[in-house]
């Protein structure tokens, strides 16, 4: 019985002799685990000296760099329109006659007033020769006492007049010599002739149609000539990026009809007038439109045709850079004990308030990240110049995005593994 006992005593000893050893096993697990520090996975690269392009990109159309839009000055019915649209012209050749009827009579009627004013002009000049010998006859008579005071003023009063008529007759003269000089001017309009060679690029008008004259309105668009010789890009470049542009930077123009084909250019004409959409919304967007004018072109380019440049700013040649993506913001930042000045209250008083955040890259330094500030110049698609803070050789963490932006500090615990290569990622553990 005793025995039986003792056995029991020691089934149980054992039992919990077991359970509590593995509590204590899972307890030192637990505190080991938490002690265990984040190691982050990142990707390389070493810093290199590059070429790095400064591009600003926008959007626009190709239009000839010479047109001429044609309106009408006078109103009426086409009776003469012998090109149509894509006819090769020539300066000086005919585009487009207007009935010129009322016109016409106008002139007749005009032509006949001048002559009648004319004739009367003829018949004030005899009559002021007439008036006129008559006054010097009785200023003579009156010097030598033989005409009276009366007679000699009365002479001279018909003269006066006389004279006066004259000078009517002739200003109705020059009147109607004006008014016959702008219905034939009018008259002139109503034929209308190239004023360059180029091409008819568009036509908005069928014979026999009535157009409007650009005297008190717009007038009626009839027609566009251009010369596809000289072809351009026009371009809405945003209003952040103008100020990067200047006259004589180079462009490639890729056309969406042409695929991936480049055309070159050379920037000729900024403009000075802001282009805003959506003003007083959240969608506002102010452009400024730039002109680029095309070096190589193709005979298949046409007006209104959609495009896309990228304008060459500014060039670095065999300068310090990294990939843009491994350039981020940090407002705490790791100071250099040699240049730091201790802050005393009032400096802290007179301190702004808010912190700017600085540009720094994060550098594999065995197995930690180890925090630069930089100072960036120009970048292009892929890489940014480092101005200073790095040198040619440095292994600077290029990857992931999110362990650059978000996850790395100062120290953060690092392990380095290889870009995919064939879609087998390697990883290769640096030195803890």
């Amino acid at each position: 019985m005793a025995n039986g006992k003792r056995k029991k005593s020691k089934k149980k000893l054992f039992i919990f002799g077991g359970l509590g050893l593995l509590v204590l096993i899972l307890v030192i697990v637990a505190l080991a685990g938490g002690s265990k520090e984040n190691i982050i996975l990142v990707q390389t690269e070493k810093v290199e000296k590059r070429t790095v392009t400064q591009t600003v990109t926008a959007t626009g159309k190709i239009d000839p760099e010479f047109k001429v839009v044609i309106t009408p000055e006078v109103t009426g019915e086409i009776i003469s329109l012998p090109v149509k649209e894509g006819d090769q012209v020539k300066k000086g050749q005919l585009l487009i006659k207007i009935k010129g009827d009322q016109y016409m009579a106008q002139k007749d009627r005009l032509e006949a007033n001048l002559k009648s004013s004319e004739a009367s002009l003829q018949m004030r000049d005899a009559e002021l020769r007439r008036v006129e010998l008559e006054y010097d006859r009785v200023k003579e008579l009156h010097s030598k006492g033989l005409a009276s005071n009366s007679e000699l003023e009365t002479a001279e009063a018909n003269y006066l007049t006389t004279k006066a008529g004259y000078q009517s007759a002739e200003a109705n003269v020059l009147q109607s010599k004006a008014q016959l000089r702008e219905v034939l001017e009018t008259l002139y309009k109503t034929t209308i002739y190239s004023p360059m060679d180029g091409i008819v690029t568009q036509l908005n008008v069928e014979l026999a149609e009535r157009v409007l004259g650009s005297g008190f309105s717009q007038g009626t668009n009839i027609m566009t000539v251009a010369d596809l010789s000289q072809m351009q890009a026009v371009v809405d470049v945003d209003e952040n990026d103008v100020v990067l542009v200047s006259v004589g930077d180079t462009a490639n123009v890729k056309v969406d009809a042409f695929g991936g084909r480049i055309f070159h250019g050379i920037v000729t004409e900024i403009g000075n007038s802001a282009k805003a959409t959506g003003f007083g919304t959240q969608e506002q967007v102010v452009n400024f439109s730039v002109k680029i004018n095309l070096i190589d072109l193709d005979s298949n380019l046409r007006p209104g045709m959609s495009c896309n440049a990228d304008i060459e700013t500014e060039t670095v040649e065999d300068v310090i850079s990294v990939p843009i993506q491994s350039v981020t913001a940090r407002t705490e930042v790791p100071e250099d004990d040699s240049t730091k000045v201790e802050e005393t209250p009032a400096d802290q008083t007179r301190r702004p308030g808010a912190i700017k955040p600085k540009e720094v890259v994060f550098l594999a330094d065995g197995g930690k990240a180890k925090m630069v500030v930089v100072e960036t110049g120009i970048s292009d698609d892929n890489y940014i110049e480092i101005k200073s803070g790095l040198s040619v050789g440095d292994e600077v963490i290029s990857g992931s995005y999110r362990a650059i932006s978000r996850e790395l500090e100062n120290g953060s615990i690092v392990r380095v593994e290889e870009k995919r290569n064939g879609g087998k990622r390697q990883e290769m553990a640096t030195e803890e």
